[in-house]
């Protein structure tokens, strides 16, 4: 009797103190091809590919993922993540994911969205006042990059700013030279920096600044997703990095994201290349420095830019939309507030908007799966600064993600390659 209530309170221990991460089921398991109904010997053509633009030196290097029902069937590494101390790709390296970051900020947004927190046609200056009284540049004087303003119709909203319509420019890439001089001089920070600031001062500064047009008028490209990020703080009374931690990246269990690395993972951050001569340098230092996930004052967190990811990580990010918003019993989105931010916005918007983009990423439509080599209609894709591009088609439940870390490099061709031959590997 004594000896069976022992092995009773052995038991109940081992039971409280197991470590609660063992009992989650493995996050984008691994499985053969041909189980998730994609031939290997065509994804093979993946490795060719990429092994001949390694050779070529059309790319350093790379990490590509493909994933089909929910487990992952193809993960390689390729060429070198520096060739200057001659590293090699490792699959779990770390890049640099820049506008990759917007769609996780537009998910915190809906997040709290869901919360009741805000409604999507809420003017932003009701949550950031600085935002009140839109203006639009009227002239512009580029001797001293002084200008005066006039009224905007009407003013900037949340959805808005998640579909790329505020009239909000992007400084030093935006495509009016104009704007970027406007921004110089107004000491905007468009993208990542060592230095020591906070997106709230920044996004206080930047919403002094006229737009380019009346907004919801035409899609431009813009820093609104880094507005959304110190709105993220407004709302949710926390940090923005400690908001994507413990409610997105925490409890999907994407332990390799986010905006400044840890010592114990610098030697796994690929390092930034461009070519000189035919030859992989290290890239220079711009208008910013290419280690700040690493160095500085690590306090700027880029909502639209900042995150540094791995492969995996990101397809487990993108498994939970495919998912309807849950992942491995942890639901983040409810199936209807997906079903919302992959549907194309604009036409919403303005019916004179040529533009295909919903509350979080861009699409594929009709015509773009048409044309061929995009995947099925619904399609949600997106790419970053360094390189870096993905797209998730919930039609064939398909992940692909294909990581580089390049800059001013014209002869790269294996964003679209990628693509076709991912998508020419289906075979069920």
């Amino acid at each position: 009797m004594k000896k069976g209530f022992l092995i009773f309170l052995l038991a109940l221990c081992t039971a409280c103190f197991k470590d609660p991460k063992a009992e989650k089921p493995q996050t984008l398991p691994e499985a053969s091809a041909s189980s998730e109904g994609m031939l290997e010997a065509r994804l093979n053509r993946i490795d060719t590919m990429l092994l001949q633009a390694v050779k070529s030196n059309k790319i350093p290097g790379a990490v590509a993922l493909v994933a089909r029902h929910g487990k992952i069937v193809y993960h390689k590494a390729f060429g070198m993540a520096n060739n200057a101390t001659n590293e090699t790709m490792q699959l779990d390296h770390i890049f640099r994911i820049a506008s990759q970051t917007k769609a996780i900020t537009s998910t915190a947004v809906m997040m709290l969205w869901e919360e009741g927190k805000f409604q999507l046609d809420d003017p932003i200056s009701k949550y950031i006042p600085e935002f009140a009284n839109a203006q639009l540049l009227d002239t512009f004087n580029p001797q001293d990059s002084t200008y005066t303003t006039k009224p905007a119709t009407n003013q900037i909203t949340i959805r808005h700013l998640l579909t790329h319509t505020s009239g909000i420019g992007y400084g030093v890439i935006d495509g009016d030279e104009q704007f970027r001089k406007l921004y110089a001089k107004a000491g905007i920070i468009d993208l990542f920096t060592t230095k020591n600031v906070t997106i709230a001062n920044n996004i206080k500064k930047l919403a002094k600044l006229p737009l380019h047009h009346n907004p919801g008028e035409k899609f431009t490209y813009s820093e609104g997703l880094d507005v959304l990020g110190y709105f993220v703080e407004v709302v949710s009374k926390m940090p923005f990095d400690a908001f994507l931690r413990t409610r997105i990246f925490q409890p999907l269990g994407m332990h390799d994201t986010q905006f400044y690395l840890p010592e114990s993972k610098y030697n796994r951050l690929v390092t930034v290349q461009t070519k000189e001569n035919n030859v992989w340098i290290n890239y220079p230092v711009t208008f910013y420095d290419t280690n700040y996930p690493k160095t500085g004052a690590k306090r700027f967190f880029s909502g639209g830019a900042g995150l540094t990811s791995t492969a995996k990580d990101y397809a487990t990010f993108l498994q939970m939309y495919l998912n309807g918003g849950e992942l491995n019993g942890v639901r983040l989105l409810s199936r209807t507030t997906v079903e919302t931010i992959l549907t194309n916005q604009i036409p919403y918007i303005s019916k004179e908007i040529p533009a295909v983009h919903g509350l979080a990423f861009g699409l594929v439509d009709a015509k773009k799966h048409d044309l061929g080599g995009s995947g099925s209609k619904g399609t949600f894709e997106w790419g970053g600064y360094f390189n870096t591009q993905y797209y998730a088609d919930p039609d064939e439940e398909l992940i692909a993600v294909l990581l580089k870390q390049t800059q001013k490099v014209s002869d790269d061709d294996t964003a679209w390659k990628f693509r076709v031959l991912v998508n020419a590997a289906i075979a069920d």
